[in-house]
C-alpha cells in the first residue's frame, strides 16, 4: 500500500511541472525547507483519491460526478505539489493572478457592477467571463429596491433582464462554464442578485463589505 502511495506520489510530482498553457522546464532542486503541511494535505488528498480506486473495482470507471471529485481531488494534490517544488526552485512559483487565472478556467462570475469587473479582470479573471447585471434577475425584485417605480418602467427592465440571462447561457455554453459565482458587495441590490441567482443557477453566493480593498489573494481563496 505505502509503496503504491510512493509511485502515486511520484508520478504526480513529474505531471506538477506542466501547464496547458506551456512546457515549463524542471530545475535543479535548490536549498530549501520543507512545508510540513502543504505536504500533509498532498498526502491526505492522494489517500482520499485512492478510495476511487478501491470503489470502481473492477473496471476503474468512474461516471461523471464521480470523475469531477476523482479529478478535484487530484488537482488539489497538484497544486500543492507545485507549491513545494516552487519552494524548491524546481519550477517557477506562479503568480497570485496565474494561479487565479487557472482557477477560474471554468468559471463564470455574476456581479452588479461595472468597476467591479475592473478588479477582477486585474487579478486575472478573463472579461469574457464576467457578466455585470446592473439589475435584479427577475423584474418583480425592482419593488423590492424601488416601491415607487411605475409599472410602465418594468417592460424596460424586463428587457435588460432577458438580456443579462441570455448573456449567461450563452458564455456558459460557448466558454464551456460549470460553476457560477456571484460576488458582490452587501447591500440590498447583492442580497437580491445572489439569492435569485441561486435560484436559478444554482450560484455560490459571496458577499463582500467593500469589494475594492479585497486582495488577489484572498480572492484567489473565494474562488478555490
Amino acid at each position: 500500500m505505502e509503496k503504491l502511495r510512493l509511485q502515486q506520489a511520484q508520478q504526480l510530482i513529474k505531471e506538477a511541472g506542466k501547464r496547458e498553457t506551456a512546457v515549463q522546464k524542471l530545475k535543479a532542486p535548490q536549498k530549501g525547507t520543507i512545508n510540513a503541511d502543504t505536504f500533509t494535505k498532498s498526502l491526505n488528498g492522494l489517500i482520499e483519491a485512492e478510495e476511487f480506486i478501491y470503489s470502481s473495482r473492477p473496471s476503474h470507471e468512474l461516471d461523471e460526478e464521480e470523475s469531477k471529485q476523482f479529478c478535484d481531488k487530484i488537482l488539489s494534490v497538484r497544486s500543492e505539489l507545485d507549491e513545494i517544488l516552487a519552494d524548491f526552485g524546481v519550477i517557477e512559483k506562479e503568480s497570485v493572478e496565474e494561479e487565479i487565472r487557472n482557477l477560474s478556467e471554468d468559471i463564470l462570475i455574476l456581479t452588479s457592477k461595472s468597476n467591479f469587473k475592473k478588479v477582477f479582470t486585474k487579478f486575472g479573471i478573463d472579461s469574457q467571463k464576467i457578466v455585470v447585471a446592473g439589475v435584479p434577475l427577475e423584474a418583480s425584485d425592482m419593488k423590492i429596491l424601488n416601491p415607487k417605480i411605475p409599472d410602465a418602467a418594468l417592460a424596460g427592465i424586463s428587457k435588460k433582464i432577458e438580456h443579462v440571462k441570455n448573456d449567461i447561457e450563452r458564455k456558459i455554453e460557448s466558454l464551456n462554464l460549470k460553476k457560477i459565482f456571484v460576488i458582490v458587495e452587501t447591500d440590498k441590490a447583492g442580497e437580491i442578485l445572489g439569492k435569485r441567482a441561486k435560484e436559478i443557477y444554482k450560484a455560490e453566493v459571496v458577499f463582500l463589505d467593500n469589494l475594492k480593498d479585497i486582495t488577489p489573494e484572498e480572492f484567489k481563496e473565494i474562488i478555490s
